[in-house]
C-alpha cells in the first residue's frame, strides 16, 4: 500500500542547520517519515501512538548510543 503523501505539509526538525535532515509529515491517521535530501525516496510510516513512544523515548535519552 502506497502511502498519500502527494499533498502532504512536509517539516523539518527545528533542530535542522545543515538542510541534511528528516522531514516529518501528518498524513491522518500516520505520520511520515523522509530524508529531505531525498524528497521522492522512501518514506517510513508510524502510527500516531508510536511516535510519540519514540519522541518520549528521544526525550529520555534511552535512545542514545553509550
Amino acid at each position: 500500500m502506497k502511502l498519500a503523501t502527494d499533498a502532504a505539509a512536509w517539516t523539518k526538525s527545528s533542530y535542522c542547520g545543515s538542510g541534511q535532515c528528516v522531514e516529518v509529515a501528518n498524513t491522518g491517521d500516520l505520520l511520515a517519515v523522509r530524508d529531505s535530501k531525498d524528497p521522492d525516496g522512501p518514506v517510513l510510516s508510524f502510527g500516531h501512538g508510536a511516535w510519540r513512544s519514540f519522541l518520549a523515548d528521544l526525550s529520555s535519552e534511552r535512545l542514545r548510543a553509550s
